[in-house]
Formats: structure tokens, sequence, C-alpha cells
């Protein structure tokens, strides 16, 4: 390979160094030494990989080695010093350990070429050049060297021997140059076990990539402390993953940019495949990583669509979901289609698909534990471990909210318990004034005022006026109407598809639960400027009993489709992608912040590419299982554009503004509870307050006052660019915290990090077992209310269990619903979970206070698993301990791999 790499011959303009330009460059893509021939000596043992190589690895002995590398000690400049490095790398799993010498033989290269290239680059500068102090490059044939790791099939380790100078100093980074035809997943890089690089990245082949990929060692600098030597390699590595702006990504591209969602349509397949773009004035949404495939002919500004049979939406290389979370994800859509059949051909025997009654649903249940499967090397269906009848391998396991309580669905009590510790416990809010009013414009959606009146409730409060009720917080809303009602003209033309727009008044029982009162439904204007609403209260008869029943149902529909959307897609995965494009664009590898999101930050931008695939786009999952359907994106940007504020993402601060807390210091938290029996809040803010306590412990490590925060350029930039670019249409917005203290950078990453972790598993994972059993949480509805006049209503006289039956989705929509929130409730065998200690001593090498901090979170983390446990089976706690009353377990941290309703991970993985 001739010629010499760019990378640090112009690192001399870069600094402003006057220094002549015959100063010699250092050619990081040749194999030829840079330093010629040299006399080799041997390294102190804190180098050497001779038979006395340490095999405990202390922090402190770490230290110690390190130090001893910065001392001014006389050495014999001319000696040269060997060094080992051990590599862990990862190979596809389809390739086997006797397939790789071959694979390798068919590489066209000559012999002494093929391999990978590495070279140590020092932490000081060349005094004689003002250039980085590199090694030789070192290339390694590893298929003929490489041992197979326990930790895995694909994982493999060698050796390799680094020649330096005695006087090289402290490796701040390595080089890596990729040989071979096939991408290679370099998991780590041990200098004699002292000095670590964390690479976990795919490396291209140079054929693909001819630049030689940038890893620093675990070691965290601030821009200002950056050493000389390895400056101008953190500026080009950031460089390098922001890209240009241009250009279609291909799949070995690891380019972070934005981009507004504005592929979720197919226009070219006929008109009512487009859909809007989302993000802009006109539907104001988070941007989403840029893919740069080529526009639809019909229709310039649109993206076109991925054939997904081929090929999938463009991710950052690294980013991509790989191995046995992949296998994972693969087995759930088998059990989904298996679970498909027996409900498929129930159609072709059964009218529309409707239930004949409740047992028809039920029997989509297994009473027996869940049947294994076995798929290939390529995530297919290979073996079916049947033991017992045929038939349960077509079932679904059986949801944990019906296995508590078969008629949870009719029951008061259970719809007010859900609001508080079920799948969406993030909408109930205080009800500030009674009747409740409308926020939308009269001019278009007709009064302002609520069809609920005083009589409707007063029966129901206990002796209590409608004042003293509001003035003792008893009472407690959800409110559907302004997000629903401005859409309902055009979802209810939507074949198959009937919704209101709901609100729900509850009362506070003296037992702390709540218990729905009253239901207000309403519809769009009907030509006259008046909407129509109706009022539906507890029943006194078997009539009112059934209308009662199916005005719940609606009412579960719109918080279904409210969470989905709004709660979970928005608040969470939608909002949270921006802010992760930032931080690789802007905060290097070895940024103090870049180390701590890092761990938060694993697999979203995968998840929500395939969510943009098959979730939000037309035809999509959405479109076709929920209420909204086609509308469902112009919705998601109506909350976005006036509901969301990143300021109130904080569980404290959300829990103020829903009325459900207030301030109060002399409680745990600072914040009193309304409702002092609300799971969800309740376990929420233990983990919250440790998260708190680990960030702000952490950014006071490196940020000790205000200057350090607002003169870090990189922390600077990937905040401003968060909000101005990745969340441009709300960028005015005075409500954006400033980033002017290491107070305020501590809520910002305490709310991202609540964001990515609990409160995503509070919305995700709980999906199946509250919504897997659909006349609980109807995705959507078929069926409007019948009213006296209407020919529907003697049907509904005639057989009301029928109608409500008819109301909800088919058997086959109801189990495609189910399929889907089975496989999104799941965790991954590789999940990793809040709290774990994984390389904490790795990552931070040195960093006693950190790791102190880590290990104290770790030991908090266990105390908060015990502490839910505890509330689970206490009797007082009626919300989540009592007969037929599922605990609340979503904020648990530790789980075991599957739907188990359980587990707080890391990050959004699914």
């Amino acid at each position: 390979m001739a010629g010499t790499n760019s990378m640090l011959s112009s690192f001399i303009s870069h600094e402003g160094k006057n220094t002549p330009n015959t100063s010699p460059t250092y050619p990081l893509t040749q194999s030829t030494s840079v330093y010629g021939k040299t006399k080799t000596s041997k390294a102190p043992m804190f180098l050497s990989s001779g038979k006395k190589k340490m095999k405990s690895l202390k922090v402190a002995k770490a230290t110690l080695a390190m130090d001893f590398l910065k001392e001014e000690i006389k050495v014999d400049v001319s000696l040269s010093l060997k060094v080992t490095a051990l590599v862990t790398i990862k190979i596809r799993n389809e390739v086997s350990m006797m397939k790789i010498p071959w694979l390798y033989s068919q590489n066209d290269m000559k012999h002494e070429e093929r391999g990978v290239g590495f070279q140590l680059v020092s932490t000081q500068l060349d005094p004689s050049t003002m250039k980085p102090k590199v090694s030789e490059e070192c290339v390694k044939d590893w298929s003929k060297c490489a041992t197979r790791k326990a930790n895995g099939p694909d994982c493999f380790s060698f050796e390799v021997e680094l020649v330096i100078d005695a006087d090289f100093g402290e490796p701040g980074a390595i080089l890596v140059r990729n040989n071979d035809n096939k991408e290679l997943y370099v998991e780590t890089i041990s200098l004699d076990g002292f000095f670590h690089f964390a690479c976990n990245s795919w490396i291209q082949p140079s054929h693909i990539s001819k630049e030689q990929r940038i890893f620093f060692s675990n070691k965290a600098y601030l821009p200002s402390q950056t050493p000389k030597g390895l400056k101008y390699l953190r500026a080009t590595e950031l460089e390098n993953k922001r890209g240009d702006g241009s250009g279609h990504r291909l799949p070995s591209d690891r380019i972070y940019d934005y981009d507004t969602y504005n592929d979720l349509g197919n226009p070219d397949k006929g008109v009512e495949y487009a859909r809007p773009t989302l993000g802009g004035e006109t539907n104001p949404h988070p941007r989403r990583c840029r893919t740069g495939r080529p526009s639809t002919v019909s229709d310039v500004t649109c993206e076109t669509r991925v054939n997904t049979m081929i090929s999938s939406t463009y991710v950052p290389r690294d980013e991509v979901m790989e191995g046995i979370r992949r296998k994972d994800i693969l087995k759930g859509i088998w059990k989904g289609v298996l679970h498909n059949i027996p409900p498929l051909v129930a159609t072709f025997n059964n009218e529309n698909g409707v239930p004949r009654d409740f047992d028809d649903i039920t029997n989509l249940y297994r009473n027996t534990p869940q049947v294994e499967m076995s798929f290939n090397k390529n995530g297919l269906l290979k073996v079916l471990d049947i033991r017992g009848s045929i038939e349960d391998i077509f079932k679904f396991e059986t949801p944990k909210n019906l296995s508590w309580n078969v008629t949870s669905y009719v029951q008061d009590d259970e719809l007010g318990r859900q609001t508080l510790a079920g799948m969406n416990p993030v909408s109930i809010e205080k009800l500030k004034e009674y009747p409740p009013v409308s926020k939308l414009d009269p001019t278009i959606y007709g009064q302002q005022e609520s069809a609920l009146k005083e009589e409707h409730i007063i029966c129901n409060l206990n002796g209590m006026s409608i004042q003293e009720a509001l003035d003792a917080n008893k009472l407690f809303m959800l409110d559907y109407h302004d997000i629903y009602l401005p859409f309902l003209e055009r979802i209810n033309a939507q074949e198959d598809r009937k919704a209101y727009a709901t609100r729900t008044i509850f009362f506070l029982s003296t037992m702390g639960t709540l218990k729905p009162i009253a239901i207000e439904l309403s519809l769009p204007p009907n030509g006259t400027n008046i909407p129509s609403k109706q009022v539906l209260t507890p029943p006194v008869d078997a009539t009112t009993n059934w209308l009662w029943k199916l005005g719940k149902a609606h009412v579960c529909s719109n918080d279904n489709g409210v969470h989905q959307l709004v709660h979970h897609w928005l608040r969470v995965h939608a909002c949270m992608e921006p802010f992760i494009i930032a931080t690789h664009r802007h905060l290097s590898s070895m940024h103090p912040i870049f180390k701590l999101l890092s761990l938060h930050m694993k697999h979203a931008l995968s998840i929500n590419a395939m969510a943009r695939e098959s979730l939000i786009s037309a035809e999509g999952i959405i479109e076709c299982g929920f209420s909204p359907g086609k509308y469902s994106i112009e919705m998601i940007s109506a909350a976005y554009k006036d509901w969301w504020r990143f300021d109130l993402e904080g569980l404290p601060a959300d829990l103020i503004r829903r009325g459900m807390a207030v301030p109060d210091e002399t409680k745990p938290h600072g914040l009193r509870l309304l409702i002092e029996d609300y799971p969800y809040a309740n376990d929420g803010l233990l983990i919250w307050s440790a998260i708190e306590e680990l960030v702000q412990t952490y950014v006071n490590h490196y940020y000790p006052d205000e200057n350090t925060v607002v003169s870090d350029t990189e922390l600077q930039s990937w905040y401003s660019e968060a909000i101005n670019v990745g969340h441009a249409d709300l960028r005015e917005a005075t409500w954006w915290p400033k980033l002017s203290s290491p107070e305020k950078l501590g809520e910002i990453l305490t709310i991202l990090i609540w964001t990515a972790s609990a409160q995503h598993a509070a919305l995700n994972f709980g999906q199946y077992h509250y919504g897997g059993y659909v006349p609980n949480r109807p995705p959507l509805m078929q069926k409007l209310i019948p009213q006296q006049h209407e020919n529907e209503y003697a049907t509904f006289m005639a057989d009301p269990q029928g109608y409500f039956l008819a109301s909800l989705p088919s058997l086959f929509e109801s189990t495609k619903y189910m399929a889907v929130v089975d496989i999104i409730s799941a965790h991954s065998h590789e999940e990793e979970y809040l709290g774990e200690m994984k390389d904490t001593y790795i990552r931070w090498p040195g960093e006693l206070k950190i790791i102190e901090a880590f290990y104290r979170f770790s030991m908090k983390v266990k105390k908060i698993e015990n502490e839910i446990n505890r509330r689970n089976v206490d009797p007082k706690l009626r919300n989540r301990c009592g007969a037929g009353v599922p605990p609340y377990e979503l904020l648990v941290p530790t789980s075991k791999p599957g739907v188990t309703g359980r587990g707080v991970p890391n990050s959004i993985t699914i």
C-alpha cells in the first residue's frame, strides 16, 4: 500500500505549529516500520507479556503502572521495548472456526499484507517533529493464531507484539487497519493487562474503507485536558462520524446525521399510500438518523422505502442489532406467525372473524408452560419441542393480568388500578376544575364546555360536594378529549374504526383506590357547531351495565392509543434519537459524558429504524392495529407541538405537571404524592433518585465549577445541536434548560438516562401482560355505542355480549396485535440491566471515586429491588397487593429473558 496517510501528516497545520515541512510523516497505513531498524530490549514487567504476566488486574496497580510511565526517568532512547496487546474479536456466527483458514486463504492480498494492522499512539508529541509518537505497525494474520474464548462461539482472542521507543510515554490510542476481505468486530484491546481500549466496533476491510480506525484508551479526558499527542486524532474521529451531510449511506458506513421522517409513506405505490413528513413547520417532530436514500418519483420531498425482504434501513454499522439479540427477535416473529394460524383459519369459517363468546378469546392462551423452539443459524425455525399437545404450539402464553383475574376487563376497580399500576400509568391527572374545559379552538371544534354536570357524579362522592372533593384531592381524570377530537371525523371515516374523544372521572376512595364515576364520550361537531357528547355513569340495571362496559372499552382503547403513540413512541423513542445522534457527532469516545451516556444509547437507533419500517409507516402495525389508523402520525406531531417539554420529562416534574404530586421538602424525594399508593410513582422515584445521585456525583467529579461546563466545547456543541437540529421545530422554546452549570448538566443527563431506562421499562415491558388480553386494552374499536334511535340498538338489546364482542377487533386482528406486543415485551438473553457493574473497573481505569459511585449505585439498585418486592406483599397497598391483584413489577430492576413483566434495561433495547 503506497503513500502515507494524511491523518497525522496534517497534524502540524491543525495545531498551528511552525515546524518545517521537511519533517518526516508517520505512515499510518503502511506496513513498513516508521522507525526502521531498532535495537530491542526487554520491557518492564508491566509492559512485558513474558512468563510472569499478571493475572490479577487491580485498579491500584494499573494506576501505579500509569504513573510510572509518566515519570521522567532516564532511559536509553536508542532502545526499543516490546509490548503485548491482547485483542478480542468477534466474527459473524455463520463463519465457523474450521472455515476461517480457508476463507482467508481466498484473500487475493499478498500473504505478508493479509491480516490486521495495529499501531500504538502516545499521548506525547515527539519534540523533534512535534507530531505524536507512534509505534511500528504490526500486521497480524489472526486466522492462524486466534483461540476461541469461552464467552461465546464467535469470540476469539490473539496476541500482537508492538515495538515502541523506550521514551514512548503513555499509550493513548491505537490505530487499526483491516487488510482482510471480511469486516471484523474488534471488542477490546488490552496492553499487558493495564491499558485497555474498549473498541466494540466493526472494522471494514481496507478495500472498503482506507482509513485506519482510531480507538482511544479508556481514560477519560475533557477537551481542554486532551494530551497533545491525541488532540488531532480526537478531532479527526469526530469528523469521520459526522460526515458531510451528503450521499446515500451504505451499510458499512458509521456516519451519524439528521433528517426528517420523510420515509413513512410510499407515494409511488399510489396516492392512498402517501403520508405526511414528520418534522418541519406543518408536522413538528424530532429528527431521525439520515439514510440519504433517493427520493420517490411522485414526490421529491419523500424518501424511497426500503425493501425489507432484501435489505434494512441504514443505521451506523455499530448500531446494527447482532447476535443473540437479533435471534431473540426472530424467534418472537416466528412465534407470532404460528400463533396467527388458528385465527386465520377460523376467519374463513366465521364471518368477519368475530368471537362468538369470550371462550373464543380465552382459548387463544395455553394452559401449559411455553413450548421451546429451536432455530438454525439464520434464525429460521428448525425444531419444535412440542412436549405435549401439538395445538399448544399455536397458543399464546396467558398474560399475567388474565391469570390473576379472568374478568379484570369489566371491573371498575381494575380500570382505576391500571391507571396507577398498568401499562400506561403516566396519563392520570388530578382534576383541577369541574366540569373540565377543552383548550381547543371553539370556532373549529365547538363549545369548550364539557357535557359533565354535577348530577353525573354527586351521588358517588361519599357525601362530599364537588368543591369539597376537589379541595380534598379526591377527583382525578383520564383526559383524551383534546388529543383525539381534531382527528375523530377522519378516524371514524376509516373502515371498521370507531372512536370517541373520552374523559373519565375517578374518585379516590378512603382505601386509596380509584373508582370511575363518569365517562364522557365526544364526537366531532355535527354541523350545528354543537359536538355530539354523551355521559355514562355507573350502571343501575342490565342495559346500563353493558353500556358502561362499552364505554370503558372505548376509554381503554383511547388509553392504548395515547400510550403507544405519545408516551411510548414520541416521549421515549423519538425524542431520545436526536440526543443519541448528537452524542456521537460531538462527544469524543474519550469524553466522560460520552462514556456515561454510551451505557444508555445501545440499540435505540436500530430499534427506531425498525419502527419506521414496520411500526409507524404506511400500512404498518400502528395503522393496521390501532384506532387512529393512518392519522396516527399526525396525532404524534400534535402532541409533540402542543404538549411535549424536555424540562418536564423527569419524573418529579411530570408528577407535578399532572397534579399527582406537590413539592414538599419534608417528604422523601421532596414530593408528596396525592395518591399515596401510586406504584409507578413510588417505585419510579426510588430509581430516579438513585440515577440522580449517581449522575450528580459523576458530573461533579469532572466539572468542579460552572466554567468547566461552559468552556467544554464538545459538550456545548452536543447540547446545542441536539436542540437546534435534532429538535429543530421546538428550538425557540424558552423551557429548554440552560447548560450553564454542573447542576444543570446533571439535570439534563438524569432526564436522558431515566427516559432510556426506567421510563421505557415502565411503558414497554408490561404491554403483553396488560394488553395481551384484548378486551382489557383493545387497540381499536369497530362500533360506537348504539343510540336508541339507531337500528343497531335493537341488535344490542337482543345480544349485548355479541354486540360487545363485535365491537372488538376480529380474532385475526387481535392475534396480530397480541403477537406484536408479545415480541416487544420480551427481554433478550443479552440484556444489560440498570445497576450492573459490568467492566466498571476497566471503563474508568484509576478513577476510584467514579468506581465507588457506581458501586454505591449498584448496591442502591439492589436495595430498590428488595423494597419493591416488599411493597408487593404489603396488604395495605391495595393497588399492588390483594386477591386477584397482580404485583407491580415493571420497575423491578432485574429480569430473566423473555416476557416477564419486569426488568429495567440500561437502554431502549426493544
